[in-house]
């Protein structure tokens, strides 16, 4: 078994040393948490099918032209992504109301929208990822007003993108996730597309039944989460053949 040096911890990913300068890899975890890590599960099988997910997502949208950290795919479990400086702030696109949104405003879930609404998070577990203003973002220093712009534009772009992809196998994108970080090359810096997209962080209804297939199924209770993941990766036509296998992580030195 490979030992890395790990460079940091998350919820469900854990980032390792890349193996050349500039890289690092990304390995998904089984874990499953909400409410701000106070609900905590493991679920078999979940990392292997984000990783396949994400991947496929993040390729699609570097065909569309949307720059992301994603080199390669390297097993069922890790890939290789550029390291960048990620933007302490949490992009979240809504397209239909749901989850935090219904409880705040009183709007019934599963309604339309008149257009996409894009909010923003502070990133911080200790803090509960606050609701934030671009205000708040250009005050302290978190982003410039340019790179705000960057974002929001970047960001609407990947939604008229993905909630066609899931609409042509069935799904409604009711909201979703985001997350940027700065690329330095050199003395020149460009935002592009970090973290992941897959059912952790993205809410996909079916369009004729609304049945939730994604992490609200663990949020709420509903049961066969791995199997509500699956359906996604199988509607995508990149469910791992014999179903995901589960594989140990690496070593890690500190």
């Amino acid at each position: 078994m490979a030992r890395r040096k790990q460079v940091y911890e998350g919820k469900a990913k854990i980032l390792f040393e890349g193996p050349e300068s500039g890289t690092l890899i990304q390995y998904f975890k089984d874990d499953a948490t909400a409410f701000n890590n106070k609900k905590h599960a493991v679920i078999t099988g979940k990392g292997v099918l984000n990783n396949r997910i994400s991947e496929y997502l993040m390729l699609k949208l570097q065909d569309v032209g949307i720059p992301t950290h994603f080199v390669r795919r390297l097993n069922m479990r890790e890939q290789l992504i550029r390291e960048v400086e990620i933007i302490p702030i949490e992009v979240v696109i809504r397209n239909i109301a749901a989850g935090s949104m219904s409880k705040r405003l009183g709007i019934e879930e599963g309604t339309m929208l008149p257009r996409s609404i894009v909010e923003y998070y502070l990133k911080s577990d200790e803090l509960g990822d606050p609701m934030i203003t671009e205000e708040h973002i250009t005050a302290f220093g978190w982003a410039s007003y340019q790179e705000i712009d960057e974002i929001m534009s970047m960001a609407l772009r990947v939604n008229d993108f993905l909630s066609g992809l899931f609409l042509g196998v069935g799904l409604k994108l009711v909201d979703f996730k985001l997350e940027f970080g700065r690329l330095w090359e050199d003395e020149d810096m460009r935002i592009i597309l970090a973290d992941e997209i897959s059912p952790d962080n993205c809410r996909l209804w079916d369009v004729k039944t609304n049945e939730r297939l994604d992490k609200d199924r663990f949020r709420q209770d509903l049961g066969k989460v791995e199997e509500g993941y699956q359906e996604i990766a199988r509607r995508l036509g990149i469910l791992p053949e014999a179903g995901p296998r589960d594989m140990r992580g690496p070593e890690t030195i500190q």
